[in-house]
């Protein structure tokens, strides 16, 4: 028995090195894919979209008296000076409509989205004078792809749009008291997050409301994002609503869309704490052999150990190609029939059947699938090494260590 240790020691740090290996090409590949495959998907289908708020504003001018110095000459020009005035929106009343569709590019998932936008601003003019008062509307992103654009001016279309640096520039003319009511609607699409940004550091906002309809059951909001005063659940995904009446706010709105399972970054985490699973699993073979008198060889450990590794080795470049979970079954069955097979032919049929194959869908298959419960995945793993535990110390609770090492 004690000759034994030495080499089950050493195959464990042989094969835990394998792994490492294994894990680190996982990772790099999987890095160096997400920022070319990043890159790709953002040209073909779109970024993150921040729809900001319109910025509506009335100018004045005022002539100032300038003065400039060159050398011993003193100039005095008289230069009209524009000053843009914010205005608060009087009402806004905004639709979001948010369709995920995941692409796989790959060994990664991307979370990309279509979504349709429609609001509706309702612009007042509170002073005591006829103004010129004008509504800039921006485009989330410069980069971003808008069907079926509109804006509209009191229910009618506003033609011949001419964009200047993702912007549109509409003057209004408003009697005092007098209000106008603007539309903006359009598709596009976008990835990983959508925001509206009510503008720039702490803003005043009067009469919102925003209503998101999506597609998808996991919601999930951004950090610095407002969550909504309500949310209703619907046949298959929410509808949510951020409704304000007189608000002060620097937080904006946001929505996060759901990940996929990424197959890269999944592979390596189930790599790289694959050493676990084989050492609880080694132990657990050494206590059973010890207590049934049953004669294994290290080169048998070392056989059963190589199998352990094909199960990441296969799932590593079946995921390329094939679903995760269906990459994760075949990989199991492929290493569960290479350990059970060569146990038949070492100790016999039974014990590779019980002792070694549930020993090994245990610390191998159901291990990696723990990985699956994000959030969970640390728990699981501690709950399984403390149940190991416990019946490694009742299997050998009235063992006389003494003999059994100098047997």
């Amino acid at each position: 028995m004690r000759k034994h240790i030495g080499p089950l020691i050493l195959i464990f740090i042989f094969i835990s090195i394998a792994w490492i290996i294994l894990g680190g090409v996982i990772t790099t590949r999987t890095h160096s894919q997400d920022i070319k495959l990043k890159q790709t998907v953002s040209h073909l289908w779109g970024t993150v979209q921040r729809q900001q708020a319109p910025y509506v504003y009335y100018q004045t001018k005022e002539e100032k008296r300038v003065t400039t110095v060159h050398g011993s000459e003193t100039i005095i020009e008289r230069k009209i000076i524009t000053t843009n005035h914010p205005i608060n929106i009087e009402e806004s009343n905004i639709k979001v409509d948010l369709r995920l569709e995941h692409r796989k590019k790959g060994l990664l998932w991307y979370s990309t989205y279509k979504v349709v936008f429609h609001g509706k601003y309702t612009i007042l003019n509170k002073s005591l004078e006829n103004r010129d008062i004008f509504f800039e509307y921006t485009f989330p992103t410069i980069e971003g792809v808008y069907d079926n654009f509109s804006l509209l001016v009191a229910g009618k279309k506003v033609k011949d749009l001419k964009p200047i640096a993702g912007t549109i520039l509409k003057k209004l003319n408003l009697d005092p008291g007098k209000e106008k009511e603007i539309e903006i609607a359009y598709e596009s699409q976008g990835m990983d997050e959508w925001w509206y940004i009510f503008g720039g550091g702490v803003s005043h906002i009067q009469n919102f409301k925003l209503s998101m309809v999506t597609d998808f059951d996991e919601i999930d909001f951004p950090e610095n994002s407002i969550s909504p005063t309500k949310k209703e659940k619907r046949d298959k995904g929410w509808e949510l609503t951020w409704k304000y009446s007189d608000l002060i706010s620097g937080i904006q709105i946001g929505m996060v869309m759901p990940q996929r399972v990424n197959p890269g970054p999944f592979v390596s985490r189930v790599t790289f704490f694959a050493p676990i699973s084989l050492f609880l699993f080694l132990v657990l073979m050494f206590i059973i052999a010890t207590l049934k008198g049953i004669k294994i060889h290290p080169m048998n450990y070392f056989f059963v150990s190589a199998a352990f590794f094909s199960f990441h080795l296969l799932l590593a470049y079946l995921a390329d190609h094939i679903d995760i979970h269906l990459s994760l079954v075949i990989a199991s069955l492929v290493s569960i029939f290479l350990v059970i097979s060569y146990m038949r032919l070492v100790i016999g049929m039974r014990f590779a059947f019980l002792e070694t194959g549930i020993s090994q869908l245990v610390y191998l298959v159901l291990f990696s699938y723990t990985f699956f419960l994000t959030g969970y995945t640390g728990l699981s793993i501690t709950i399984l090494c403390i149940v190991t535990l416990f019946v490694l110390m009742q299997l050998t609770g009235k063992i006389d260590w003494e003999n059994q090492f100098n047997r």
